[in-house]
């Protein structure tokens, strides 16, 4: 199954030379393969989930799209799932759907950089390597594919504003790659993780915590988190730290009034590459690890909503 989001790869411009003024979530899925070449021997359908730009993907979105895709991977005839998504929060829609199913199968999320109706689209082959990726053997778990590189949701991240190229999955490097319609260099498929919440039981969207994320930096003040201390506005806050997690003065003193107040406070680093590492003497603050501060977002925004699940 073939599920379309919307996004640059859906988006129309008024000329074929025109790769930056155009319209994005503008084709139907079912248009965008009609005259794709299919892998040897696959039955594909598809279904539009909703058709925007993905800069303003939501948690409805989110939470329609994770109850779909999880109704497909429970039904025995679907072999995998492929999602064209746009690419400015791929990443953040990979990792949430890693986290709320149950993926024995693969799910495989891809996009383009150039609209369909450029003379350079890249969308076409893309959907072509998500589909072999969807349908090799062994794979399972949340993917997604650019460029013919395979990545994991966890580390996948957008690093370019315009190259065809425009994801990495930095220092844990990709899971593979496509050429020529074949999978290589996949020595082991990621293994798919225990959901923290299942699709199927997300509640309402007005149910979910919100969680905002605050950046530490040379000059920063403590105004925007008593602000959102103040307006009672926020369930968790992400700081996104300078370096191995270390966060401005001032902001840590706002940090613990947040915490005073209820408010869930979790650190992620704000550098592209390595991972919050705990000191010896144990930390103040939790931390995220590996994870870059929007991902991290959503990890807080599950725990909380695990967390109330279990509340008695």
């Amino acid at each position: 199954m073939i599920l379309g989001t919307g996004g640059t790869i859906a988006g129309r411009a008024a000329r074929a030379g025109d790769n930056l003024g155009y319209v994005a979530g503008q084709v139907n899925v079912s248009d965008l393969i009609a005259e794709l070449p299919l892998p040897a021997g696959a039955m594909v359908d598809t279904e539009q989930v909703c058709n925007i730009d993905s800069k303003d993907m939501s948690d409805g979105h989110w939470r329609a799209l994770a109850r779909r895709c999880q109704q497909l991977l429970d039904d025995p005839a679907v072999r995998g799932l492929v999602i064209t998504h746009g690419t400015d929060t791929l990443e953040e829609t990979a990792f949430f759907l890693s986290q709320v199913l149950v993926a024995a199968k693969p799910v495989v999320l891809t996009c383009a950089m150039r609209p369909a109706t450029s003379l350079e689209r890249d969308g076409p082959k893309n959907v072509q390597d998500a589909l072999v990726v969807a349908s090799a053997e062994g794979a399972s778990g949340v993917l997604a594919v650019c460029a013919g590189t395979i990545h994991c949701a966890r580390q996948v991240r957008k690093v370019h504003t315009y190259r065809l190229d425009a994801f990495s999955s930095g220092e844990a490097g990709p899971v593979g790659f496509v050429e020529e319609g074949h999978v290589r260099g996949v020595t082991a498929w990621p293994q798919a993780e225990a959901p923290k919440v299942r699709a199927e039981r997300l509640p309402a969207v007005d149910q979910w915590p919100s969680v905002g994320i605050v950046m530490s930096h040379a000059g920063a003040d403590a105004s925007l988190i008593d602000l959102l201390i103040g307006a009672q506005c926020v369930d968790g806050l992400v700081v996104a730290s300078t370096g191995n997690g270390t966060v401005h003065a001032h902001l840590e003193a706002a940090m613990e009034r947040a915490r005073s107040a209820g408010i869930a406070v979790l650190r992620a680093t704000r550098c592209a590459d390595g991972a919050v590492l705990s000191s010896g003497g144990g930390d103040r603050w939790p931390h995220a690890f590996d994870l870059s501060p929007v991902k991290a977002r959503i990890s807080l925004m599950l725990d909380l909503l695990k967390a109330r699940e279990l509340a008695p």
